[in-house]
């Protein structure tokens, strides 16, 4: 596939809608970049997906954006970044191109954590699969060694957002029990790391059944930063995104479901398209 050597947008995928939540701190702290996001909602969710399946799908998105002239991609999905970012980054940019750029979003959330944490005991709150992957624990401890890392799946949260239900009387039933299972397996936590993009929508649900004193900690914002860092310690690739303040939209679903469902998520209309992947 002959790429073009243009500068572009910003790529950002995720497997459904949570990674809006990403892109919306992205558009807040670096106005000013062109964004392309495509959010492979037909095949959604992908928590429960093999590792294979994961990494081909992911795959295919990154091909895509790449294509349509993204020489960054950035996975907005804690599931593609923990099951599918390493193997593109060795396997397939050496030979892709070189010169283009796919970056995750766990490790700049493992990054921050060190100075967060004071009694050095953190809680993951994650679909399934980043829980069995364990990438967090992986990342967070080459960094930080002394830190007691303790994952919580909780299957039912993106349904929640997704059905609109993150608010309703319903959500409390699922957020109390995956919160409290987490700190009676252990009391010592004083941060818990959202790990799926979806969770800041059950932000107040979370708040109201978590310990007094015990810090959330959201991914967007700390993602956001790490890439404005990362353009300052690479010009080369900051060059390469085009910078007009535009935002377009791809789904691999039905475009009124996407608009609809992205309202949820920025409050605001999109212009969306349909592509397909594969």
């Amino acid at each position: 596939m002959q790429l073009s050597e243009k500068p572009g947008p910003i790529g950002v995928f995720d497997s459904g809608y949570g990674g809006l939540t990403i892109l919306h701190q992205m558009r807040n702290i670096l106005p000013h970049y062109d964004y392309l996001y495509l959010g492979d909602n037909a095949r959604a969710p992908y928590g429960a997906r093999s590792f294979d399946v994961v990494y081909q799908f992911t795959r295919q998105a990154v091909m895509k954006l790449f294509s349509m002239g993204c020489h960054l991609v950035i996975l907005a999905c804690n599931t593609a970044s923990a099951k599918a970012l390493r193997s593109i980054q060795q396997n397939d940019l050496p030979s892709l191109d070189p010169n283009r750029r796919v970056l995750g979003i766990i490790r700049p959330t493992a990054e921050c954590i060190g100075s967060i944490t004071q009694s050095r005991h953190v809680g993951i709150v994650a679909t399934e699969g980043t829980i069995k992957s364990e990438s967090y624990v992986l990342e967070i401890n080459k960094l930080f060694p002394d830190i007691t890392v303790t994952g919580e799946p909780c299957p039912m949260w993106v349904p929640l957002v997704e059905n609109n239900e993150y608010d309703g009387p319903g959500a409390d039933y699922f957020v109390k029990k995956r919160i409290e299972n987490l700190m009676i397996r252990d009391p010592q936590i004083d941060s818990i790391i959202l790990g799926c993009t979806h969770y800041p929508l059950l932000l107040n649900k979370i708040l109201k059944y978590t310990p007094r004193g015990v810090k959330i900690v959201p991914q967007g914002e700390y993602v956001s930063n790490s890439l404005k860092d990362y353009f300052v310690r690479h010009p080369d690739i900051e060059a390469k995104c085009t910078k007009n303040g535009l935002c377009h939209y791809l789904t691999t679903e039905n475009t009124d479901k996407f608009r609809e469902s992205a309202q949820l998520f920025l409050h605001e209309r999109v212009d969306v398209e349909n592509i397909t992947l594969g």
